[in-house]
């Protein structure tokens, strides 16, 4: 769940559920202390898991595709053969090294 804090997730719906670990655990069946384990943000919950947990405090999970994603550089990339992204990718490589040797 790239983007998303699990832990802060589930511990903001649970609280706004008016739910304790203990309450949440017995509406979803999932132990309590693997409830800890989550909100503590030891353990990162497979998404079933995550939507299970929400769906238990009132809330569900909605994936929305990200207008940010800049698709004409994945297709410049794409159009450049296999050598000349290696080429690319050492170059970048060094360019990142520099930065941060400074």
């Amino acid at each position: 769940m790239a983007g998303v804090n699990a832990a802060r997730s589930l511990r903001y719906a649970r609280r706004h559920a008016r739910l304790s670990q203990r309450e949440l655990a017995d509406r979803s069946g999932m132990p309590q202390p693997a409830l800890a384990r989550i909100e503590s943000g030891r353990v990162t919950p497979r998404l079933d898991t995550m939507s299970r947990l929400l769906e238990a405090c009132g809330y569900a999970i909605e994936i929305v595709p990200s207008a940010a994603l800049d698709r004409s550089a994945i297709r410049r990339l794409l159009r450049l053969t296999p050598r000349q992204r290696l080429d690319l990718a050492v170059t970048e490589a060094g360019n990142l090294d520099r930065l941060l040797r400074r």
